[in-house]
């Protein structure tokens, strides 16, 4: 008779640890019913990045991020909304559930992985650095003594102050709300270049060949993906399978030779 009531405790206890493990997975995969619910997604960006996302001449929230996320609502039977945010304090918006997702050039980091998720990555890029065209500076060397310009909270930012080796030898890191302001200021000779992802840098020079070149040097590689809040695992999911969905049909592609003039989607 104990082994009876011994066994039938356990098999309670089990039984009481498999609902509460389902009913923690259904808590955590009703995010995407949620958004479903909603009708919509909201993305959270800097509208002064291009391409990846800005305003047109119209006003427009227009780019290569803004074209992937319309797709990737439309798959998932959604509206997606663009809330332009601080980009120091898109995580935190993010966090505090002002907005669903951060689509807009975001590169994985590992400090960025403690406080967030991401999707599958679906670019690669580089820090680049960016100097006048008539700029005696050659290489990283050269840059001893010098004023760097970055967008504060930004991957470049990262990236250079992981340099321990070059960012020692500089006169001054001077912090810009966002790429466009420290390219005029390199422009107006206030500093002397600017650390930039290249996906950026090259599609501003690619318009400005006259004023800017890019040195052969650079500061690391990295990946850009979609950040999303960790406990939206439902919602992240889905979004992968969308992105796969969307390369191996050739939208991805199509969308990035709108954007770069050749498809470099990591498929």
């Amino acid at each position: 008779m104990k082994k009876n009531y011994v066994l039938l405790v356990s098999a309670l206890i089990l039984l009481l640890i498999s609902f509460t493990g389902c009913n923690q997975k259904n808590t955590e995969d009703k995010s995407l019913e949620k958004i479903r619910e909603k009708g919509y997604f909201v993305v959270g960006l800097d509208d002064n990045f291009p391409p990846m996302g800005f305003r047109d001449k119209s006003g427009e929230i227009v780019g290569f991020d803004i074209d992937m996320a319309k797709e990737a609502a439309k798959r998932m039977g959604v509206e997606v909304k663009f809330k332009p945010v601080d980009w120091d304090g898109v995580i935190l918006s993010l966090k505090k559930k002002d907005i669903d997702l951060i689509w807009n050039g975001l590169t994985v980091t590992e400090e960025r992985k403690k406080q967030i998720s991401f999707s599958k990555i679906y670019l690669s890029n580089r820090q680049i650095i960016i100097v006048n065209k008539d700029s005696n500076i050659n290489s990283k060397d050269d840059l001893k003594g010098k004023i760097i310009g970055v967008q504060l909270g930004s991957s470049s930012e990262q990236a250079l102050n992981s340099d321990k080796d070059l960012i020692e030898t500089l006169k001054n890191v001077r912090k810009y709300s966002n790429n466009t302001e420290a390219l005029l200021d390199l422009k107006a000779k206030r500093i002397d270049a600017v650390v930039i992802d290249e996906i950026v840098g090259r599609y501003y020079i690619a318009k400005r060949q006259d004023e800017y070149r890019i040195l052969e040097e650079n500061i690391g590689d990295e990946s850009y993906a979609v950040g999303i809040k960790k406990e939206d695992v439902s919602f992240r999911e889905e979004l992968d399978r969308v992105l796969d969905e969307m390369k191996k049909d050739g939208t991805a592609a199509e969308i990035s030779k709108k954007w770069f003039g050749e498809d470099i989607v990591i498929k």
